[in-house]
């Protein structure tokens, strides 16, 4: 994600700095190059020889004990993205006012990467005028801010503050160094199989994992997009995504449907059921004597529905889980449902399509042209579906 990217991670004195030690570990794993650099205040805290085992070079503390006579300079100006975490209400204050006496507000000053500030402090500093106003400015200025959390803080009471968690912090890194060629774009990912109750208890579904889908809403969101994901499953979302959580084939067309027009993008990775118990039972059957009659009905094929009504340079993508006459069957239903795109794989292959960490395959478009992805990574199967997402808009 992050391969051959270097960063300078930035620790400050707040008590929250130990958790930088596994955004530093979280942001090496990503292939990033990572100088840490810790102030003063950071090392009563945490110690240096943790960061320096765990980056990819020694800790840096001063700008007069370095070997470098200008470390500051050279740091900015070789980075492709500072990061702090955490950022004390001081160091907020020292960055806004352009105040450089120490070697991590100097570095700030010196370089012209992204930065990324990660406050933490207590609530009432947290919401002092002078923080806020000093954010402020620095957000004029172009410095992106992962907001704290609320939860429990240093002093055992409750309230904003916290530090956002290190997974979010190191996507919110991951999306600053991404290409960005989704920025501005609203997308619609659905995720996993539907459920149609059987009984208050059953439940007819099917094998789809939602992996796929939630891999086309995190590679979505770090390429610049603004992502609504609505899923039958509950695997952790990438952070920044609004969540939709659906059952049935009916829930998720309720939840899709009245909102369709406002999406530059829909991608309908979700496994849809095509069939539904007529007449679900309201309390639950129980084994008696004879097995019981289950009458299946047709769901609604919605996705029809949002192919008619498309809006104008709206691009819609179905998906074709198939075991046979694959590519066929995939392009009688990209035509019949009026789609851009149409994303088809043979989920009887080996590690293809459901509950594997891998898939591979074949992306039809309305014109005619067809593009095989071997089997990789399904957040390398995203890419390609959002690559073209993208040619498609702009043919």
């Amino acid at each position: 994600m992050l391969q051959g990217k270097r960063i300078v991670l930035g620790v400050t004195g707040g008590i929250a700095a130990y958790k930088a030690v596994e955004v530093c570990r979280r942001l090496v794993d990503a292939g990033a190059h990572v100088s840490p650099v810790l102030t003063e205040g950071a090392e009563r805290f945490v110690g240096r020889t943790t960061f320096s085992a765990l980056g990819s070079e020694p800790v840096r503390t001063s700008l007069f004990d370095d070997p470098d006579p200008i470390p500051h300079t050279h740091l900015g100006q070789q980075a492709d993205l500072v990061v702090v975490c955490p950022a004390t209400a001081r160091l907020i204050g020292s960055y806004a006012a352009g105040i450089s006496d120490d070697l991590l507000t100097a570095t700030l000053l010196a370089t012209r990467a992204p930065v990324l500030v990660c406050p933490a402090m207590h609530t009432e500093m947290w919401e002092h005028p002078a923080v806020q106003e000093n954010l402020a400015t620095l957000a004029r200025r172009g410095v992106h801010v992962v907001p704290p959390e609320e939860g429990r803080l240093a002093g055992g009471d409750v309230g904003a503050g916290r530090l956002a968690d290190p997974a979010v912090i190191v996507e919110a890194a991951v999306r600053l160094l991404g290409p960005g060629d989704l920025a501005g774009w609203k997308i619609l990912v659905s995720a996993g199989g539907t459920r149609e109750a059987i009984d208050p208890v059953r439940v007819i579904t099917n094998r789809s994992s939602g992996k796929q889908g939630y891999a086309l809403a995190e590679q979505a969101l770090r390429r610049g997009a603004e992502v609504t994901l609505v899923t039958t499953v509950g695997l952790r979302p990438p952070a920044g995504a609004e969540v939709v959580a659906v059952a049935s084939a009916a829930d998720m067309e309720a939840a899709i449907v009245p909102r369709a027009a406002e999406f530059d993008a829909i991608i309908m990775a979700a496994a849809v059921a095509d069939f539904r118990v007529a007449s679900p039972a309201d309390h639950k059957i129980k084994k008696g004597a004879t097995v019981p009659v289950i009458e299946l009905a047709p769901t609604h094929d919605f996705l029809v529905d949002l192919g008619r009504a498309k809006p104008v340079g709206q691009v819609l993508v179905g998906f074709a889980a198939e075991t046979e006459n694959v590519l066929d069957n995939a392009a009688a239903k990209l035509e019949r449902k009026h789609l851009d795109l149409i994303v088809a794989n043979d989920v009887a292959a080996p590690g293809v399509g459901f509950e594997h960490d891998t898939n591979a395959v074949t992306i039809l478009t309305a014109d005619g042209t067809r593009r095989s992805v071997a089997l990789t990574t399904k957040h390398a199967v995203a890419d390609a579906v959002l690559d073209a997402v993208i040619a498609a808009r702009t043919r």
